[in-house]
Order: C-alpha cells, then structure tokens, then sequence
C-alpha cells in the first residue's frame, strides 16, 4: 500500500509539474499559482467540512500554516523556472530538495553514512552537468537554475512540515489549512504586484479547469506521500515518490518535443540518481 501512494504521488506531481509548467507559458507564472492553490483550497474545504475534519484542530496546524506560507514563493519559482527553461532539466534538478529532510536529521544528530555521501556528491554533479555548457549548444541561465534550486529547497521543507503536522493531526485537515494559507499569500502577492504593474490574465477563465486540476493533482501527491510515509518506510516512499522528474519530462519529450543537449541528459539522469541513492539510504 505505501509503495501504492508513493507511485501514484510521484505520478501526479509529474503530471501537476507539466500542467502548471505549460499553463505559465501563457499566464504569469503568479496567477497560476494564486489560482491552482484557490482551486485546491477550496476542493479540500469542502472535502473537510463534509468529514467534520475541522474538530481535529490543533498546535500541530502550525507547521501546516508555515508550510504554507513557504509553498506559494517555491511553485512561483518552480513555474517560472519551467517558463523559461526545458523541463526535463529544471524538474529532474527539483528532486534535490530531498537534502532539506537529511538537513534535519543532521541538525538532529544523524550523521550521514558512505552511500549517503555518495548520493550528496552524484546530486551536486548532475547539478553542475545539467547547466551545460556543451560546446557549440545553448545552456541553461543561470536565473532558471537558481529558481529551480531554491523550489527545490522550499518544497523539501514544505514536505518536512506537511509530514510532521500529518503525523500530529489529521492528514486531510493538514493538507487543507496548508492550501488555505497558500491561497491567502499568493492573493497577498498578487495585490502587491498588480499595484506595481497590472498582470495580463486575459484567458485565465478558459484555463480554470486545467489551473484545477493542477492545484488538486498537486495537492493529492502531496496526501499521498505523506500516508505513503505513515504506511511504510519512509526511505521507500522517499524513493518511489521522487521518479516524478520522469513523467514530467516523458510528456515534455512526447507532447512539447523538447531535445535535451547530451551533457544535459546525463547530468538530469544524476540529480535523479543522487536523489534516489540519498533516499534509499
């Protein structure tokens, strides 16, 4: 059952990354946002009005509200990374944020083993090889590797967050009041930036449905991984839940026909890589 949730989380956040990745090729990336995490927010309300889910409220929301807070700046700079970079480098270079979890342990007193190790020096590799340059073809800016590095690390500690408050409290009112504080945020951004410069939504009514079904993708992967955790080894759920960069670029590769430089195959294949021998460890 956890190795279950754990592919069908990994499933649904490759298919959430290509959504939200396609979509701010034609919104801003804000908009996307603000709108998908509404959508989802509102789906989960409801979802916990009907279980009588809010009675389970408790200190442990909390860290529900910070992850929150944190998600809607690390999906903003994982859009626009997708925006205006190839997604199959940007998303297999998001799976890094797996080192905010070991960050913790370390902080808590574990001390990384040799494969571990090893999997922080093969991360850090595909990292540097993704970028490029190969010679006589384009790289990727430095703007998009530092936005995907950063969602990187904000999604890792919104996964930490989700995962402890999870453990705390119920997982669906978690998830919710999580989505609730990410909606209320992203609608704070939106004010501030539409009173520094109007943003062009035009066409955003067309794309409700699709901004929906990205928030809710999103946020289903996000409850699936945390009972995948609760239900097996975490190290496995860690494991299976990170492929997501390969359904993101699968249908990249099909639908957008996007061409990889070598160099840049080889170092995407080696951030998922790093990132598989660091959560099997």
């Amino acid at each position: 059952m956890s190795a279950g949730f754990a592919l069908l989380a990994s499933l649904l956040w490759g298919v959430a990354d290509y959504g939200g990745g396609t979509i701010t090729r034609r919104l801003p990336a804000l908009g996307v946002v603000v709108l998908s995490q509404t959508a989802a927010a509102l789906v989960l309300a409801v979802a916990v009005t009907a279980t009588g889910g809010w009675a389970d409220a408790g200190p442990a929301l909390w860290y529900a509200v910070a992850a929150g807070v944190i998600g809607p700046f690390a999906l903003l700079a994982f859009y626009r990374a997708l925006a205006l970079g190839p997604m199959g480098v940007v998303s297999p270079l998001a799976t890094v944020g797996v080192l905010v979890p070991i960050g913790v342990g370390l902080f808590l007193g574990e001390r990384p083993g040799l494969v571990q190790a090893l999997g922080i020096l093969v991360a850090i590799a595909g990292v540097a090889l993704a970028g490029g340059p190969q010679r006589g073809g384009p790289a990727v800016s430095r703007q998009v590797l530092v936005l995907t590095l950063s969602a990187a690390l904000a999604f890792g500690a919104v996964l930490a967050l989700i995962a402890h408050a999870s453990a705390v409290g119920g997982l669906l009112l978690t998830l919710c009041v999580q989505r609730l504080t990410n909606a209320a945020v992203g609608v704070g951004m939106l004010a501030a930036a539409a009173r520094r410069e109007p943003l062009e939504l035009r066409g955003a009514a067309r794309s409700l449905p699709s901004l929906t079904a990205v928030g809710v993708a999103d946020v289903t992967a996000n409850g699936l991984y945390a009972a995948a955790t609760h239900l097996g080894s975490v190290a496995v759920a860690a494991a299976l839940a990170s492929l997501y960069p390969v359904v993101t670029a699968l249908m990249a590769r099909g639908l957008l026909k996007e061409r990889l430089l070598r160099v840049q195959v080889v170092g995407a294949g080696l951030a998922v890589a790093g990132t598989l021998i660091l959560a099997a460890s």
